[in-house]
């Protein structure tokens, strides 16, 4: 691919890169892509590395609809001149979740607004808007090497919370988060452990699943 910061030159390449056979495959994971190109992750990040961080970029990439381009917007974004509405306009129309957990786990997570948002997704009501909150509570937790644990403690209630969520996309992210609290170092794991044993026991099937889900994966690693 050319080295070029041209959105319009970046969007003609990724069109001649499309894969579009690879797209059936990604339906059986629960991606259907509006406008999909089917460019593997791989690709993508190439491409991100050789472009660098552009904002103004990225921008036009997102603009375009495209569901790669808009992944490889959030791979080349500033995340110091992402602002809290491009987060909220941005999030509210993720519609996968491979576009949600990549823009939130690329870009997102970076900014300076990422808990804040977290805290306030948590709550929305669109699936995926939702998903993201706990989506960045999870990336946070491995990405974010000087949060303070007092961050992820307060995680917890709202994890607790949102374990009751029924739908596939925002209960995976719930147990994500949990997890991922628990695995980040061995002060949060006996909190994390003690909230999925808590939800293990629950007679709901979402909260459950995500107790047990997250037990196994406590029982794989080493206090």
């Amino acid at each position: 691919m050319k080295k070029s910061y041209a959105a319009d030159v970046i969007i003609k390449n990724l069109r001649a890169m499309a894969k579009p056979q690879n797209l059936e495959g990604m339906a059986r994971y629960g991606i259907v892509p509006k406008n999909g190109l089917g460019i593997g992750i791989p690709k993508l990040r190439a491409i991100a590395k050789t472009v660098g961080k552009n904002h103004a970029l990225a921008q036009k990439l997102w603009a375009s609809g495209i569901h790669d381009a808009r992944i490889l917007a959030g791979m080349v974004d500033d995340p110091a001149k992402v602002t809290p509405g491009q987060m909220d306009r941005w999030a509210k129309t993720f519609y996968s979740w491979d576009l949600c957990d990549q823009v939130c786990g690329n870009l997102f997570d970076k900014t300076p607004y990422a808990v804040e948002k977290a805290t306030v997704w948590r709550r929305d009501k669109r699936e995926y808007v939702k998903r993201a909150g706990f989506v960045l509570m999870a990336t946070l937790s491995v990405h974010d090497k000087r949060a303070e644990d007092a961050v992820f403690l307060k995680f917890l209630p709202m994890i607790r919370e949102g374990a009751s969520d029924e739908r596939n996309y925002v209960k995976k992210a719930v147990n994500w988060a949990l997890r991922q609290i628990g695995k980040r170092n061995p002060a949060l794991r006996k909190p994390a452990l003690a909230l999925a044993t808590e939800l293990a026991s629950s007679k709901a099937p979402a909260p459950r699943w995500v107790g047990r889900d997250a037990l196994r994966e406590f029982q794989k690693v080493k206090p």
